[in-house]
């Protein structure tokens, strides 16, 4: 397959000013994309976007782009990625853009195209959009411009989608919840959504200003959720990012509740209700305590590369339904196409009010193993994991840890780094051959 110059793995993304998030490339990149999705007979785009103060400014240009491509554009003001999807789908969209960047700060952003399936762009149609991008701008005649219109209701429509995936039968009365939004794209949504299922509702990370976008807050930052929930007696807390794909909980205590915990939460309640399809897909950085609860459970566990796309890819692969990384990337594929923290929350809450259960009591199932991870710099064209000295030490340590514990070496795909990842039962055994492999590949 061709080498892509612009997408990535989750879009095109970067520091917003810099090649390639600047105005003139995404109005050149509306022209391409709108360009070839006229090609397949499309004829409009939804486009949806975070809090960040940038995507004003990206919007206009996108917008531009597609209407000199003679595609209309309609706009739904700030919206999670997931509901993007959703609406696209739900609005026979010809495809849905989403001007994002995520769990990153403010002064970064991306793009991210669906299909009119709510699903990431086929690869053909990427790489076609880069071709395009190589040619000089034009524009089709006056008729045949694309027009832009706004959604007005997009926000409604997504929250009662978010309801339709719990329980008719159950309620969320009597459950005091405290949701952190990040400041960003679910500020509108996640709070409504719980409030109409019947929970006391207090919210944190709920004031965007443009700027404020995943600082010292939301799912990669949940010390002060933490805090608000034991502070308010709460039941559990939520703790969103930015477009609000992924999800971590806290439980009554303020003790976190990971992506790995969620998804085994989700796959035994399934089970118990006879409704889980196939197995589980994790990725590399999956505890070893996941893959080992859902064996006691019967449930087969696989891993894919880390990324949420991997674990879709596996997960479509095996035709099962249950992916997650534990960075709260959690996919449900029988209630959507992407990966969504308020519809993966409300499976974890359902499983709580089926069950009378309390979220700690839920996560008991399942112990965590001690996971140590070392992230050693290395330079020049030099590989350290292919050192022999490495490879022997690694393979001793998995020897000794056998069934109860793992090794994992990899190199970071965005920096020049080998990640040291070890894993066991004992916290300071698991510490101790992390610090010895990574001082060898710091070596090597």
């Amino acid at each position: 397959m061709s080498e892509r110059k612009y997408f990535g793995t989750d879009g095109i993304r970067g520091h917003v000013g810099d090649y390639p998030i600047t105005p003139d490339f995404a109005l050149k990149l509306g022209w391409a994309a709108g360009r070839v999705l006229a090609k397949e007979g499309v004829g409009r785009v939804l486009i949806g976007k975070d809090t960040r103060i940038s995507g004003y400014m990206l919007e206009s240009a996108l917008e531009a782009g597609l209407a000199s491509a003679g595609v209309a554009a309609a706009f739904t003001g700030p919206m999670p990625t997931p509901a993007i999807a959703y609406l696209t789908r739900t609005f026979r969209a010809d495809a849905g853009i989403v001007i994002s960047a995520s769990h990153n700060p403010f002064y970064d952003n991306g793009i991210k195209f669906f299909s009119t399936e709510g699903k990431k762009l086929p690869d053909h149609i990427e790489l076609a959009i880069e071709a395009e991008l190589e040619k000089p701008i034009s524009c089709v005649e006056s008729a045949l411009l694309g027009r832009a219109s706004r959604i007005t209701d997009a926000a409604g429509r997504y929250i009662e989608f978010c309801k339709g995936t719990f329980d008719h039968d159950l309620s969320l009365a009597g459950l005091k919840i405290v949701v952190d939004c990040a400041n960003g794209a679910t500020y509108h949504i996640a709070p409504n959504v719980l409030r109409e299922l019947g929970a006391k509702v207090i919210k944190i990370g709920c004031e965007p200003d443009g700027m404020n976008i995943n600082e010292k807050c939301g799912a990669t930052h949940i010390e002060a959720l933490q805090a608000k929930v034991v502070a308010e007696k709460a039941d559990l807390g939520f703790a969103l990012d930015g477009d609000g794909d992924r999800i971590i909980m806290v439980d009554h205590t303020g003790a976190p509740v990971d992506g790995d915990q969620i998804i085994y939460i989700i796959a035994r309640e399934a089970l118990r209700q006879g409704q889980l399809k196939g197995g589980v897909v994790g990725t590399l950085m999956s505890n070893l305590g996941l893959e080992v609860a859902l064996k006691q459970l019967g449930v087969p566990f696989a891993r894919a590369k880390v990324g949420d796309r991997y674990v879709l890819e596996k997960l479509q692969e095996n035709n099962w339904s249950l992916g997650a990384e534990n960075s709260g990337h959690v996919l449900i594929l029988d209630k959507t196409t992407t990966g969504d923290g308020i519809i993966a929350g409300l499976q974890v809450l359902t499983a709580m009010v089926r069950n009378k259960m309390s979220l700690a009591d839920l996560c008991s199932g399942m112990k965590l193993f001690p996971q140590v991870l070392i992230n050693v710099r290395f330079s020049g064209d030099n590989n350290p994991l292919e050192s022999d000295n490495v490879k022997q030490l690694t393979a001793a340590i998995e020897e000794r840890l056998g069934e109860t514990g793992r090794v994992l070496l990899r190199k970071s795909g965005t920096e020049p780094l080998i990640r040291v990842m070890v894993e066991g039962e004992d916290r300071q055994l698991v510490l101790q051959y992390a610090e010895e492999i990574a001082a060898l590949v710091k070596a090597a």
